[in-house]
């Protein structure tokens, strides 16, 4: 029977809805809202997280806690956002995931107001949930894009959360000072912003994500178009093969890049502190890598679509390759050459994170499809985490050059596997 507007007209079949390009549009626009709202979120939080775990802690030893805790949170919320969106769409999984990052919000006011540590590291745990929905977003985005536009859609959703990370950060005194006019912390601020954007977001993604991305491309799929072919165990073997292979490689990638980001990254102030820069310096230097980490996004999306992910792929382990390079051989002083290091270490995980995400979802069954992306997310997660811990242990031992350098040629680890898919595919 086929599906009825209110009106009583009969309504577009499925595979008709998801291939009208107006459908894709409006979808890519609430997602680039609900980005823009939950990049102000994240970034006004995280902006502050340490600086507030210190004060209420009046020690630097546990300052980097929240960091950790933010990472941990993320890694079981990109479980729970992936299975909610399997079972029921994009739609209720990435609201909850947003709603969730609210609730860790209001927890952290709390907990300035009551100065209760303990509190405080439960809802930077909760708050995580944002951190990894608004990474999951992108998915969405490439859900019912055509095969050739996947990697635009991708960047899009992207470059969006650069909008409201700098956003956030600017906001941070006005919102401290609100926060002092009404008897809290002036730390607390931040996550009075945070609070109400990831709320906002999860509102415009469950009032105007409509249709569902993954439900209406899971239906247009299953359309009967032509008669199904017989049933060839041996070709259904080689399919799930190549797609194993794929996830796998698409998994490679993104984690390879973001253990060498976020290691390089996180020791590069500490680096220019120990010369003697500035906060002011060491601050411009990651601003720019967190620019050069969204905002190629769009020119990224269409290298992808127009030479291929696996080409773009290579080109994150060079990029990432002359940035340790870079990085290693700066003196420290210079910041001019650390930022420029530090520019192409983000564009590197751009290339990466795009390629590898375009990868995976191309490899992946629509029936299976955001399961195997929250598991991957988790991955992602789990190694930042690593990174950042390793990072301070090698700089410890070795010093920060060596980290850099290691790192850049940690990346060129994906370059074999990518020349051996690229020789594949050619096969």
């Amino acid at each position: 029977m086929k599906s009825e507007t209110s009106a009583g007209v009969a309504a577009p079949p499925p595979a008709e809805l998801a291939a009208d390009p107006a459908v894709q549009r409006h979808i890519l626009g609430v997602l680039v809202t609900s980005q823009i709202l939950s990049g102000a979120g994240l970034a006004a939080g995280i902006t502050v997280g340490a600086l507030l775990a210190q004060d209420m802690l009046g020690s630097t030893g546990l300052a980097g806690l929240p960091s950790a805790l933010f990472t941990a949170g993320s890694a079981l919320a990109a479980i729970v956002v992936s299975r909610i969106s399997a079972a029921r769409g994009r739609r209720p999984g990435l609201a909850v995931g947003y709603a969730t990052g609210a609730v860790g919000s209001v927890g952290v006011i709390a907990a300035a107001a009551l100065d209760s540590p303990v509190l405080l590291f439960l809802a930077l745990f909760v708050y995580g949930a944002g951190t990894a929905t608004n990474l999951q977003a992108r998915y969405a985005g490439a859900d019912l894009a055509a095969p050739g536009h996947r990697a635009r859609a991708i960047s899009t959703v992207l470059v969006a959360t650069t909008l409201g990370g700098v956003l956030g950060p600017n906001l941070a005194a006005p919102t401290g000072a609100l926060a002092h006019a009404v008897h809290l912390p002036r730390l607390a601020g931040p996550f009075l912003l945070a609070g109400l954007a990831y709320a906002a977001a999860a509102v415009v993604l469950a009032t105007r994500l409509h249709p569902d991305p993954l439900l209406l491309a899971r239906a247009a799929a299953a359309t009967p178009t032509e008669q199904a072919p017989a049933d060839d165990p041996a070709a259904d073997a080689a399919s799930t093969a190549r797609t194993r292979n794929r996830v796998l490689l698409g998994a490679q990638v993104m984690v390879v890049t973001q253990v060498v980001m976020v290691g390089v990254m996180t020791m590069t102030p500490v680096h220019m502190h120990d010369a003697g820069q500035g906060t002011a310096a060491s601050g411009l230097v990651i601003a720019l890598h967190v620019a050069a980490m969204y905002l190629p996004s769009p020119l990224t999306g269409r290298l992808v679509d127009r030479h291929g992910p696996l080409a773009v792929g290579a080109a994150a382990g060079l990029t990432l390759l002359a940035a340790g390079l870079l990085a290693a051989v700066a003196p420290a002083h210079s910041v001019p050459l650390l930022a420029l290091a530090l520019v192409l270490l983000g564009l590197g995980w751009n290339f990466g994170l795009v390629s590898g995400t375009a990868i995976l979802t191309d490899a992946v069954p629509l029936a299976t499809r955001a399961k195997t992306q929250g598991g991957v997310d988790v991955a992602i997660a789990i190694s930042g985490a690593t990174g950042g811990l390793a990072s301070g242990a090698v700089v410890d031992l070795a010093g920060y050059p060596v980290l850099a350098l290691g790192g850049g040629l940690l990346a060129l680890l994906i370059l074999p596997a990518l020349a051996t898919a690229a020789a594949r595919g050619r096969r």
